[in-house]
């Protein structure tokens, strides 16, 4: 049972330790990372999403900072009704993932 419990609190801080890597970031402080020019434009951001699948229409977007880099999720959903997600390094607009949603 020792085993289990000390396997259980390993799993949990592990875990935490992996949560504390990513946070979201609010609009404010977008903007002002953008406005800054330490990140790319949005809209340039989501042409880049948008060239990679034309004709897809955007249905999400989320700002985040992962292991000190600024990474862009974008959720796309293309004229057959597939859905796509790409994460973009929002500080030089490369193509990080592009997956299809399943």
């Amino acid at each position: 049972m020792k085993s289990f419990t000390a396997l259980f609190v390993t799993s949990l801080i592990a875990m935490s330790a992996s949560l504390a890597h990513a946070r979201d970031l609010g609009p404010d402080e977008a903007l002002r990372l953008r406005d800054a020019g330490t990140i790319v434009s949005f809209e340039k951001l989501n042409a880049t999403a948008l060239a990679k699948h034309p004709g897809s229409t955007v249905t999400e977007t989320e700002l985040e900072e992962e292991y000190g880099k600024y990474i862009y999720q974008i959720e796309l959903r293309d004229p057959q009704g597939l859905e796509w997600d790409l994460e973009l390094d929002a500080v030089s607009g490369q193509i990080l993932k592009d997956h299809q949603d399943t």
